[in-house]
């Protein structure tokens, strides 16, 4: 260690995380250097710059303790901005927001799950007091500029890794699609299919691993003709029940990743004389406003999203105010609601 307290390039790295001079220590080239990369100038080397930037990513930038000014923003940013979902969130964004004095704006990525290169100026330019991302986050040169101009960052149901240390907010969608198919099991279905999100959603694969465990617990083998891979929209539900109807063992109930999907299903039921739950038992996931308000009620995975959108804030609020989070990574809990959209298994042999 040197008498400046800085440490020599002989010693061990130094613990997170690094001021400028310890970052230009490590890389080998000036603070000035380190500033302009921080800062987004062009004029450094791409080598340069990809090894200050990978330093950053890997050991974080030291700030300074600040408050928020009553005045300065929340910015939450989808990746589309459709449906109850965004709403949901929203909500529970701005009732933390509102009692801390802030507001809430609001920006999509016009269906991207990574933001285009013009976001982060933009951003930058708005200067808010902190973003939440949903189902959506920044690349890693991003989430670096973002954290040396000191703008935390918080993502919500990533749709996936979320970025080394980046806090994180989700629900238990593992044990949510557990719960759906132990439901269906325990009513006497076994030819039970699953109409899941995108295979690149962390919330989409989760869901479909707890629909897997369900069927291996209770030792039904898992047919892969039943899985079909969707995006979470209605349509999804429409075309693929269709299919799943055609196959010569049709499954008796469907799980669906999410409630817009099973609206789908209850679509394609009627346009195939089919009655649900009698002929076919339909389960979903989120329980939006509207699914009990669909024909029948829709039994569904309650997920909680204002709670969600609630607890990224307050996480935010907390980073933005130089506190230290005493949990990085937060998952809260999913749960089965029944209505009327799942009923027990029709024997022929009984009818």
């Amino acid at each position: 260690m040197t008498s400046t307290g800085e440490p020599s390039m002989g010693e061990s790295a130094p613990s997170l995380p690094l001021t400028l001079a310890q970052l230009a220590q490590l890389a080998g080239v000036s603070t000035a250097t380190v500033s302009k990369v921080i800062n987004g100038r062009s004029e450094v080397g791409p080598a340069t710059r990809a090894l200050v930037e990978r330093l950053i990513e890997e050991h974080g930038y030291r700030r300074q303790r600040r408050r928020i000014k009553p005045a300065s923003l929340i910015e939450v940013v989808f990746h589309e901005l459709a449906g109850d979902y965004p709403t949901e969130i929203v909500k529970g964004v701005q009732r933390v927001a509102w009692a801390h004095g802030l507001s809430v704006v609001i920006s999509e990525l016009g269906g991207r799950h990574t933001p285009g290169p013009k976001w982060i100026g933009d951003l930058l330019t708005r200067r808010p007091a902190g973003v939440i991302t949903v189902f959506s986050g920044p690349e890693d040169d991003q989430r670096v500029r973002l954290a040396t101009q000191e703008i935390p960052l918080v993502v919500l149901d990533p749709a996936g890794n979320p970025g080394l240390g980046v806090p994180s907010v989700a629900a238990t969608n593992w044990s949510g699609g557990l719960e759906a198919t132990r439901h269906l099991l325990e009513l006497g279905h076994r030819r039970i299919a699953m109409i899941t999100g995108p295979a690149f959603a962390l919330s989409s694969r989760a869901r479909l691993d707890g629909y897997r465990a369900a069927l291996e617990a209770a030792g039904v083998s898992v047919d892969p003709a039943l899985i079909r891979e969707g995006n979470f929209q209605i349509e999804d539900g429409i075309t693929h029940t269709h299919q799943l109807m055609r196959l010569s063992e049709p499954p008796t109930a469907i799980f669906t990743a999410n409630d817009g999907q099973a609206i789908g299903v209850y679509h394609a039921a009627h346009e195939l004389r089919l009655r649900v739950p009698d002929d076919l038992s339909v389960i979903g996931f989120d329980d939006m406003p509207v699914s009990r308000w669909a024909l029948p009620p829709l039994t569904t995975i309650h997920q909680p999203l204002r709670e969600m959108g609630a607890t990224a804030a307050a996480m935010l609020i907390s980073l933005a105010e130089g506190e230290t989070l005493q949990q990085k990574r937060v998952e809260l809990g999913t749960e089965l609601i029944v209505r009327e959209s799942t009923a027990a298994l029709r024997r022929p042999d009984l009818d």
